[in-house]
């Protein structure tokens, strides 16, 4: 039958695609994973990694093998959060994870009411994109992400927190001569690159087809762009309330005005349910 520790070793190597790597991740020599990954293959009479080509490569059956381990994992570390919990040791633990374009803005807002609900808070914050927040938090190694929906994946609990409306930002020498923002040519755009739910929102509210040939890591990038004059962004309100660039011009859309909604999602079966329902609560107050 095959153990845990096998399959942690199987997810480690499917996100590492190197032994080496997910070794090193596991904390274990690179012999004994794969050792134990020989095992499991044995075990399950599958073939779960490709070795004839370089790096680690899972098989078809490795990656289905992996994705259902992973939900197990989680399952498991339900059980040990929930034994932390009857022990009085959980509520001091909250690994979060949230999407760049909203965690510098929100983060020193909620920071307080974190520690108001959670005292003696040992918080562990993660910021990156949805899709790997969300992979994060299926394996258990994130509580609860905040991004915005909607959200792709099963089991999932959540609350929304708030709208935040979209303005667009253009060099302040150059009036945007629209009625309509939506109306703005492709090639102006100035987008987030690949992965990031934002560039597919901003390409949505513009109605237009995705002509940039760049891509930038944040929003603080796009706007130093934005004020030296190379193009327009779309900007979420809480973003712009930070700002204070008198290069910059922010425009709003003619009602209805186009909006993400931020929502917090945990998972359905968390031990800490009640607990991140409160702070979802105590978010929504506050803002």
């Amino acid at each position: 039958m095959p153990t845990l520790r096998q399959l942690r070793y199987l997810t480690a190597l499917a996100d590492e695609r190197h032994f080496g790597r997910a070794a090193a991740a596991c904390h274990v020599t690179q012999p004994a994973l794969s050792m134990q990954i020989r095992e499991l293959e044995g075990e399950l009479d599958l073939p779960l990694v490709d070795r004839s080509r370089g790096g680690a490569i899972l098989t078809e059956e490795g990656e289905a093998l992996a994705q259902r381990a992973r939900t197990l994992i989680a399952g498991v570390k339900d059980l040990e959060a929930f034994a932390r919990e009857r022990r009085g040791a959980l509520s001091r633990r909250l690994s979060l994870g949230l999407i760049p374009s909203v965690a510098p803005y929100l983060l020193p807002q909620i920071l307080p009411l974190l520690q108001s609900a959670v005292p003696e808070l040992e918080l562990r914050v993660r910021e990156t994109q949805t899709a790997q927040l969300l992979a994060e938090l299926a394996a258990g190694d994130l509580d609860a992400v905040i991004a915005a929906l909607p959200l792709a994946g099963e089991g999932l609990e959540t609350a929304v927190l708030f709208e935040d409306p979209f303005l667009l930002a253009s060099p302040a020498d150059e009036p945007l001569r629209l009625h309509d923002p939506r109306q703005l040519p492709a090639e102006r755009l100035l987008l987030l690159e690949e992965g990031h739910c934002l560039r597919e929102q901003a390409l949505g509210v513009c109605q237009a087809s995705d002509l940039s040939t760049f891509g930038a890591t944040s929003l603080t990038t796009l706007l130093h762009l934005v004020a030296h004059g190379q193009g327009v962004t779309l900007l979420p309100q809480m973003a712009a309330e930070e700002m204070e660039d008198p290069r910059i011009a922010l425009h709003r859309f003619p009602e209805p005005q186009p909006s993400r909604t931020i929502a917090m999602a945990w998972r359905a079966g968390s031990p800490r349910r009640r607990q991140l329902k409160d702070i979802a609560d105590r978010i929504v107050i506050a803002r």
